[in-house]
């Protein structure tokens, strides 16, 4: 029995439903297997935090996240805090965790589930099986390069300054954590750039190059971004990891992310060299249906896969969560967001019920597997 500290934020509008229902998930898979026990302790972030306590994040709620072996957050925001200074607005919550806690990858799977094939705007046969992982790079590029800014010209006009800037120890780095996923997956890697025009991103694609030498068995080819932005509509298939750089990362994610048909169903890892990692959903806190028991939990239940597997190296347990999700999903259960006629409308805790049903039909672990 391995032992792990989880900090838990639930943040804002559904992030305590969806939270209370992936904790509930831990617990029933905790009895199943018998292999873990995850120590949960709760903190308020963001506008809950502001609202409690003034401000977004807490030196205590920090340190609490430093010293956990993990971090699972809801979502933070909404319009009620919009007004407030940039400075503390609930999302430099979120910002200031990825900062503290030094997380760099961020990585952002999106597959298509078989019974939701009809949900992509996408024809099924372009869609069906797509099974993609974007890994991208979080701290540096053209969003933290300097110089930075806004500044009046002599003539009274005025020039806006970001500059693209990535070290050899950045691109590495992201590298290894794209080669080493994509070891865990078919072996495929895909770098985009825009290497015939950026010389910053020229040396991302000799840098990564250089790295593929230490993986012999991983497949590595590049491609620009616009290409890429293409292809991933036309044959997203083609794909299974994609490395790239922040800016990039952060649209082409999104574009991978809508093959799904919906964002209620994508979780997301945010990994660093040491120290914890954090995992959330990559949808909003949708506060205007928080408190409905309309929200769908699916992506924060699988958040939890993603940390047992990248965070604790619990290949197994990660993979009953993802099958009993696939069951329930295929057993025509659906909350609002993915429903369709033809199938089974239901709540956010009953759709996590039917996670931990569907958790309990799986073979019972052998004797060895408890031991071992």
């Amino acid at each position: 029995m391995k032992n792990f500290k989880i900090c838990v934020l639930p943040g804002d509008g559904i992030g305590p439903e969806i939270m209370e229902e992936a904790t509930r998930v831990i617990k029933a898979l905790e009895g199943r297997t018998r292999r873990f026990h995850l120590e949960l302790e709760e903190a308020v972030v963001g506008g809950a935090s502001i609202d409690r306590y003034g401000v977004p994040l807490r030196d205590e709620v920090l340190e609490l996240a430093r010293g956990s072996d993990a971090v699972l957050l809801g979502a933070v925001g909404g319009p009620r805090w919009e007004g407030l200074d940039y400075s503390i607005r609930p999302e430099r919550a979120l910002l200031a965790l990825r900062k503290e806690l030094r997380l760099f990858a961020n990585l952002r799977p999106a597959r298509i589930y078989t019974p939701l094939v009809d949900a992509s705007t996408l024809k099924r046969e372009v869609v069906e099986g797509v099974d993609i992982m974007v890994v991208r790079e979080l701290t540096g590029g053209i969003y933290f390069g300097t110089p930075r800014g806004v500044e009046t010209l002599p003539d009274g006009t005025q020039r806006g300054v970001n500059t693209l800037v990535y070290t050899t120890a950045e691109v590495e780095r992201i590298a290894r954590v794209a080669f080493d996923v994509a070891r865990k997956r078919r072996k495929k890697l895909t770098s985009v750039d825009k290497a015939n025009v950026l010389e910053a991103t020229e040396l991302w694609r000799k840098v990564v190059s250089e790295v593929a030498r230490e993986y012999p068995d991983v497949e590595l080819s590049h491609m620009y971004v616009d290409n890429c932005a293409m292809q991933v509509i036309r044959d997203p298939r083609q794909f299974d990891v994609i490395v790239t750089t922040n800016m990039f990362g952060d649209i082409i994610s999104d574009e991978v992310s809508m093959l799904t048909g919906s964002i209620g169903m994508l979780p997301s890892a945010s990994l660093g060299s040491d120290g914890p990692a954090m995992y959330e959903p990559i949808h909003g806190s949708a506060p205007d249906i928080a408190g409905k028991g309309m929200a769908n939990p699916l992506a924060m239940i699988l958040s939890v896969a993603m940390m047992l597997r990248y965070s604790f190296g619990f290949d197994e347990e990660a993979r009953l969560v993802e099958d009993a999700v696939e069951k329930s999903l295929e057993e025509g259960y659906r909350t609002p967001d993915i429903y369709s006629p033809g199938t089974t409308k239901v709540g956010t805790r009953e759709m996590a019920d039917r996670v931990i049903e569907n958790l309990s039909d799986k073979p019972a672990w052998r004797e060895e597997n408890h031991t071992s």
